[in-house]
């Protein structure tokens, strides 16, 4: 798992702490994603323009049609897959985006593969990230719908878009015991939990959701 520290000034450090004292009275109990949370400046991915509101508890464009999720979505999402749990060591996050939520899960568990499918978007991530080192962090530009095949099984799975239903090929790549959280619906969403427990798949119907769509073209 990330080891790396991440430059940041005392500045964002106090604001980040204001940020997880916000999230703990939102609900959010799981220390280990708290600390994750906290030890990742998030302004560090969005546009300079928007830094300043990079600690507010609501999702920002980072272009191409695509937003960075609100830091209670993005904690809640990894406290439901138990990303915090040392017997999660592998996760699948559909929507690269930014890189914030990679980055996130990188301090939590041993291996993180993140897959997006716009490629300049993609790019641009990997700019961001390269001087960052984290080694423990693998993106590849590919179909969400599809997820990593190559790379299955996983512990968890993170889908940070909307599909119009629970893509089979994810379901598929659940590890025994495994979890997704995934949100799904176009006018109305909502986010899902999907455990795979013995060779029954149960899923759960949570919060209401507010995501950019899960698409399946290249772009």
């Amino acid at each position: 798992m990330m080891r790396h520290a991440l430059g940041t000034g005392m500045t964002s450090e106090r604001t980040r702490g204001r940020m997880v004292t916000r999230l703990r009275h939102q609900g959010v109990t799981d220390e280990a994603v708290l600390s994750a949370m906290a030890a990742v400046p998030r302004h560090l991915f969005v546009d300079e323009g928007l830094s300043s509101r990079a600690y507010e508890d609501s999702a920002l464009p980072i272009g191409f049609g695509q937003t960075i999720s609100a830091p209670f979505t993005v904690a809640r999402m990894l406290e439901l897959v138990g990303a915090g749990d040392p017997r999660v060591r592998k996760v699948l996050e559909v929507g690269t985006g930014c890189g914030y939520q990679a980055v996130v899960l990188a301090h939590l568990v041993a291996e993180v593969y993140s897959v997006e499918r716009v490629g300049a978007l993609l790019e641009k991530t990997r700019a961001r990230l390269w001087p960052m080192r984290i080694r423990n962090l693998r993106l590849k530009h590919t179909d969400g719908f599809q997820g990593l095949p190559e790379a299955a099984p996983f512990d968890a799975i993170v889908v940070a878009a909307a599909a119009p239903r629970i893509p089979p090929a994810l379901v598929e790549q659940l590890a025994p015991e495994g979890k997704m959280i995934i949100p799904v619906g176009q006018r109305v969403q909502h986010l899902m939990l999907v455990r795979r427990v013995g060779q029954e798949i149960i899923e759960e119907k949570l919060d209401t959701a507010n995501f950019v769509p899960l698409l399946a073209d290249l772009g």
